[in-house]
């Protein structure tokens, strides 16, 4: 019988930048999301904290969401997961590791009694009504990590989550490579596969290397103090450092709240194994000579808060960095970093420690190799790359063309597009149907969305022109001029220094006034705008800047 039945893949966010992945999946009556993460902003986002995913489709369609599927517990996506379970309230579901993460974060935030949480085994499979989801076991720079085998009216679905192939894992199986090829036997629709290293050759290396480069540093290094700063979330990293640690008689601070966090969750559920006696709390430090001491902590990515940005710039309460100390930043910088991981390697060979970058990372991502055997496995009719900006999805484009998907199915798509994927006698069709709504919403402080693109605006315009505020006064009903106009400026020119330029520009706004009040303007809202395009023109003439003018009009 030939199969007929279609369904809507919508991204909402993660195709056009590392972070922020969240993809919902709607067939007639019912809608599942992939994700539901966070972005980090950009250096222009003044301010802003955090950028969530606009999910303004969801809420309009809330009737037919059925749950959120998680594929592993990084912030880019699980982070926004507060944030939307305020507005969409629906079951979550994950892997062990995954689920203990997301718990502490609906803790935090008073979700945790208002949400049902799932975990799911791997090979075990969600009924969310027409779709279905199976958690397939991969790997990646955290444990726990899933893709899922989505099934659906028009045909299986492959989501990879973010994945690499690690046959010799630290904790845990390898890839099951096998359930792959059974589905890519059984005939899979499309792929949704991670892009982020689709442009590096070979594979990727097993975590396991790493463990090679620490041996090393820690014997070439038996009389100095090691600080090692990675990623909180890389469980099978931090294993590593302290099986190292242990087996030279060493004892291990962990510093860094997420840091902590990521560990007792961690060894709550037994997916780390700590020797008894090890690990040792910060204040004890001082106990032991530093040669049998090392330092687990966050910040390798040049975060200014984090605790090794604190140690190098000698604002941390409780560790000084001295000239023995050797320093491991066992992570590559994440696209944008460079210059703040910069600054703490200058900071910390300011102090005179020893800084070690060479091979003290492997990626948690596939490269071209890894990425070719998956899709020969899977045989995808249709190729959707996901996870990475334009140049990396346009990267495993061609490698899915290379291994025999055709490459008018090879679909790159953009937030927000409605991909409808259709199966009609037997015949398959993609086409991008409507674009909705998609996009970044900014979080800053506790205020969420409430910062839009004219709210930036303004204070990228603050930021590079400052701001002048000029204040007078007015008579209520004659209208008359009673005080002023006063200039007041704010990052626009040193005003003790430019005294002669603030009169002239004071003269000018009080002929402009004089002459609204010559001509019996007393519309305020008029007023206004004469003296701004009257003193903006002004300045632009004499000194090619464009302030933020803002005049304040008091009646008394």
């Amino acid at each position: 019988m030939k199969k007929n039945g279609k369904v809507r893949i919508i991204p909402l966010g993660g195709l056009d930048q590392i972070g922020m992945n969240i993809t919902a999946f709607e067939t007639d009556d019912c809608i599942i999301i992939v994700d539901c993460g966070l972005a980090f902003p950009s250096g222009d986002m003044l301010g802003i904290d955090l950028v969530i995913p606009d999910i303004t489709y969801l809420k309009a369609n809330i009737s037919k969401v059925r749950g959120f599927v998680i594929t592993h517990g990084h912030e880019d996506h699980i982070g926004a997961l507060p944030y939307v379970l305020q507005q969409v309230k629906a079951p979550v579901y994950g892997t062990k590791l995954t689920m203990a993460l997301i718990e502490n974060k609906l803790k935090e935030n008073g979700l945790d009694q208002v949400i049902d949480m799932n975990v799911v085994p791997f090979g075990g499979v969600v009924d969310f009504g027409d779709i279905k989801v199976e958690f397939i076991k991969t790997n990646h720079s955290i444990q726990d990590a899933a893709a899922f085998a989505i099934f659906t009216p028009a045909g299986t679905i492959v989501h990879t989550g973010d994945f690499k192939v690690d046959y010799t894992p630290v904790f845990g199986d390898p890839i099951d490579l096998q359930r792959f090829a059974e589905l890519g036997k059984s005939g899979v629709l499309a792929m949704m596969s991670d892009s982020t290293n689709a442009q590096k050759p070979g594979s990727t290396m097993s975590e396991r290397s790493v463990g090679v480069t620490l041996e090393r540093i820690f014997a070439e290094h038996r009389m100095n103090r090691i600080i090692v700063a990675t990623f909180a979330s890389n469980v099978d990293r931090v294993q590593q450092i302290i099986n190292t640690a242990a087996k030279h008689g060493r004892k291990v601070v962990v510093e860094g709240r997420s840091m902590v966090n990521v560990i007792t969750v961690a060894s709550e559920l037994n997916y780390i194994d700590i020797p008894e006696g090890t690990l040792i709390d910060i204040d004890q430090l001082k106990n032991y000579p530093d040669e049998q001491t090392v330092l687990i902590t966050t910040g390798s990515q040049g975060e200014s808060m984090a605790a090794l940005s604190r140690m190098a710039s000698g604002m941390h309460r409780k560790v000084r960095i001295k000239p023995n100390d050797v320093v491991v930043l066992s992570s590559h910088p994440i696209p944008g970093n460079e210059k703040a991981v910069d600054k703490v390697v200058n900071e910390l060979c300011m102090l005179h420690a020893q800084v070690i970058l060479q091979d003290t990372h492997v990626s948690g991502h596939a490269c071209a190799d890894d990425l070719k055997l998956l899709y020969s496995l899977v045989k995808p009719e249709f190729a959707i790359p996901v996870h990475g900006e334009y140049h990396h999805r346009m990267a495993a484009a061609k490698i899915c063309e290379s291994v025999g998907v055709n490459k008018d199915n090879c679909l790159l798509i953009e937030n927000g597009d409605v991909l409808e994927l259709s199966v009609k006698d037997g015949k398959n069709k993609a086409e991008v149907k409507e674009h909705v709504q998609a996009g970044g919403v900014f979080v800053d402080g506790l205020g969420v969305g409430d910062v839009g693109n004219i709210v930036l605006r303004d204070r990228q315009n603050l930021a590079q022109n400052g701001i002048i505020v000029v204040v007078l006064t007015l008579e209520k009903y004659s209208g008359h001029l009673l005080a002023g106009p006063d200039l007041v400026s704010r990052g626009f020119v040193y005003v003790r220094e430019s005294e002669d330029l603030m009169e002239e520009a004071r003269v000018h706004v009080q002929d402009a006034v004089d002459d609204c009040l010559v001509r019996h303007v007393n519309d305020w809202g008029k007023i206004k705008n004469i003296i701004k395009d009257s003193l903006s023109d002004f300045l632009w003439k004499r000194i090619k800047r464009n302030p933020v003018i803002l005049p304040i009009i008091m009646e008394v």
